[in-house]
């Protein structure tokens, strides 16, 4: 067994290496405009939830906002509130809520399905826009869903298509004119680099291909802006920053300009102009909702709806100007604090090339984050080596990213990450 590292045991109001101490981040909190918003979480107390960006913390509404839809609405309403309580527009009103985190018009952004029904979709669709091109582009290492879903695409349609990976350093330039469709995750659920939407989306522009981006870790954490930056279709996850639990529906984006253009490869009922006409032959419904397929996920909605809501006044600038300090923080406390602990940043440095994530990689890290689990700092690890922390602006504290650290910190020195049970794996990491 190897040895314990050493640190030196910190004192009441210790400060790190870094400059920062405890009562300078208990300060930050004491004057952060968004400390409010996390008294609209229902939270543990003596706990450190840092995995918001893999499924977000439960809203305080949410158990009554799903409890009356359950009691009420179908409960009392029975089939009347497809109408009584409009059941059938709660994914346009749903997306309505959505869109302005995201930069979008309310009529842009509808919830439907799951990240990779909707990945299918607007994929396939994109290349009926381009039907004279056959590359799809890609990066290695994207979100896994993503590759798999764009594999089978390209299985799909064989010859037809290409899917074409290209390490990230290179990708701007490979986009040319066979490219189709770019597609990208805008904040990699590994490291949380995040991708320069608006110069990748003009490069595919200006090579006359399409942009689709996959928000799904960075919708609700930071400040975008598709509508800016002239983004052509986009998709995000309902359950992570927006806190719509778990298996919650997903949203599609798509601009203006392509919606009566772009055509769903899963023409669903509820995609029809009027799927109450029940005719025999599909004919799209106008705008953004021809996106939509089977018959839409009420109780699922009802919570994604409360989770939206807990945005209700937030500032999105404002938002991500404090999820990136907590990075901040949280990277200069860990090298300061854990600098001997083998431990090495995986997410860039600069605040802005970064998400509202950050990971550490480390030969044991399962085992490590296991051991800060078990003592109620939770994160999640991503193989082969990353220890990930979510840094979710609208509930934690400043004073939770010294808190967590310093278990980190004890985790490391006492070598109690070495016990057998932490190395043992769970199904789910």
């Amino acid at each position: 067994m190897r040895d314990a590292v050493a640190f030196e045991e910190p004192s009441v109001g210790a400060m790190s290496k870094s400059g920062l101490s405890r009562n300078d981040l208990v300060a930050r909190d004491a004057v952060d405009p968004l400390a409010p918003a996390r008294e609209g979480f229902d939270l543990p107390p003596g706990l450190i939830y840092l995995d918001g960006n893999s499924l977000g913390a439960l809203p305080r509404a949410t158990a009554a906002r799903v409890g009356e839809t359950i009691e009420i609405e179908w409960g009392a309403g029975l089939v009347r509130s497809w109408n009584t309580h409009d059941w059938i527009a709660a994914p346009a009103r749903v997306g309505a809520k959505i869109a302005p985190l995201v930069g979008a018009a309310a009529h842009e952004v509808i919830v439907a399905d799951s990240t990779s029904v909707n990945l299918f979709k607007l994929v396939c669709g994109a290349l009926g826009l381009r039907p004279d091109r056959r590359v799809i582009l890609t990066e290695p290492g994207n979100f896994p869903t993503d590759l798999y879903v764009l594999q089978g695409i390209a299985g799909l349609l064989g010859s037809r298509v290409e899917l074409r990976l290209v390490p990230r350093a290179e990708l701007a330039g490979a986009i040319d004119e066979e490219t189709a469709a770019v597609v990208l995750t805008h904040v990699h659920y590994k490291t949380a680099e995040r991708w320069p939407m608006a110069e990748i989306t003009a490069r595919a522009h200006a090579k006359g291909a399409l942009a689709v981006w996959d928000l799904s870790h960075s919708a609700g954490a930071l400040a975008i802006d598709l509508g800016a930056v002239g983004a052509d279709l986009a998709l995000g996850c309902g359950y992570k920053y927006l806190n719509g639990g778990p298996g919650a529906p997903s949203f599609v984006f798509v601009a203006e300009r392509w919606q009566e253009a772009l055509a769903s490869p899963l023409s669903g009922w509820m995609g029809h102009a009027a799927p109450f006409e029940f005719v025999d032959d599909y004919r799209p419904a106008p705008g953004v909702r021809r996106q939509l397929c089977g018959t839409p996920g009420i109780l699922g909605l009802a919570a994604l709806e409360a989770g939206v809501d807990a945005f209700a006044g937030v500032e999105m600038a404002a938002l991500e100007g404090k999820g990136l300090a907590l990075g901040d923080a949280f990277i200069d406390l860990v090298e300061a604090r854990c600098e001997l602990a083998n431990l090495t940043l995986a997410s860039p440095r600069e605040a802005a090339r970064r998400g509202s994530h950050v990971s550490f990689r480390h030969p044991d890290g399962y085992a490590i984050m296991q051991a800060l689990i078990a003592r109620g700092v939770i994160g999640d690890f991503r193989a082969p080596d990353i220890l990930r922390f979510g840094l979710t602006p609208l509930y934690l504290r400043f004073a939770d990213v010294w808190d967590a650290v310093e278990t980190l910190r004890d985790v490391l020195a006492s070598g109690d990450y070495r016990q057998p049970r932490f190395a043992r794996r769970a199904t789910v990491t």
